[in-house]
């Protein structure tokens, strides 16, 4: 038989419902019991067959993994980094999901690569094969040392992805404020995304760099010094243009995406290769479409 015991009823009878909808189709299921009251789920030897035993050792993993692993990364959230408001914990958990996922590339190269499945079915082969009476909360906490370090990391890498997005959002917000403020010194600005960024100005001539440097507010840069990119954002907060035409590959670059989330219905998203049509001769109607 083996016996586990939870530190409360919630997860008890989770786990026993968990694991009766697991082996739905399979008589062997009569041989588990949920002691309610004690917070206890006995799976008690008999005739069962080694599937069933497999079936069960399968529905304990995916509990740990799937159902538990929220209320372990909410923990450790709040006991370890003290992040307790219910929406910033769902902020957090929104990127670390995204991160096991596998749709963060960028942040998954910060946690260190760990079998984890394996390591946890070791552990949970070990107490199964020992057939113990055993405390759920203390298999965790000793048996899956790794995985719960594991955990750590993915919620220390997601911290520190929240507060970054918390500060872009913050620099976002200020630049939008200091653009409200200015008045615009050009109704239209074409904006090209090649190896290096041209500004051309709204009859598609090419505006040289001393003469965006000439542009630029001296106390955006004073002020924000940090945040502001010299070449870019500066001269575009500086000229608050009323449209920006911008031409590039990657719509969902970082500075592209950072443009359009300053200037939002400013910014007009064209091809890559239209402001070199406009350049090769066929601008008349172009030209005409966009001012427009």
């Amino acid at each position: 038989m083996v016996e586990i015991i939870f530190q409360n009823r919630i997860d008890a009878v989770r786990f026993y419902e968990y694991l009766l909808a697991r082996l739905e189709h399979n008589q062997d299921s009569e041989n588990i019991l949920l002691l309610e009251d004690r917070y206890i789920v006995k799976i008690f030897e008999g005739s069962y067959t080694e599937f069933f035993l497999n079936e069960v050792k399968n529905a304990f993993f995916e509990f740990i993994t799937y159902v538990k692993r929220d209320d372990w990364f909410k923990e450790i959230l709040a006991q370890q980094f003290y992040f307790t408001d219910d929406e910033e914990q769902q902020q957090i958990l929104d990127i670390l999901h995204s991160i096991l996922e596998g749709k963060r590339e960028d942040l998954s190269v910060f946690i260190r690569e760990v079998n984890e499945e394996a390591e946890i079915r070791e552990a949970i082969d070990y107490v199964f094969q020992e057939k113990i009476s055993f405390s759920f909360d203390s298999f965790f906490t000793f048996r899956l040392q790794v995985f719960r370090q594991l955990l750590e990391s993915y919620v220390e890498v997601s911290i520190d992805e929240y507060k970054m997005e918390q500060d872009y959002q913050m620099f976002v917000h200020m630049l939008r404020d200091f653009l409200a403020s200015r008045e615009s010194k050009m109704d239209i600005l074409h904006l090209l995304f090649d190896e290096e960024i041209t500004f051309f100005n709204q009859d598609f001539v090419e505006m040289k760099r001393s003469e965006l440097t000439r542009m630029i507010d001296r106390k955006l840069l004073v002020n924000h010094p940090v945040y502001v990119d010299s070449t870019t954002i500066a001269p575009l907060l500086s000229i608050a243009p009323t449209t920006i035409f911008l031409y590039a590959k990657d719509a969902e670059a970082p500075l592209v995406r950072t443009i359009k989330n300053i200037f939002e219905e400013r910014v007009i998203i064209k091809p890559y290769g239209a402001l070199r049509s406009v350049q090769n001769g066929n601008g008349d109607q172009y030209s005409a479409e966009n001012h427009g």
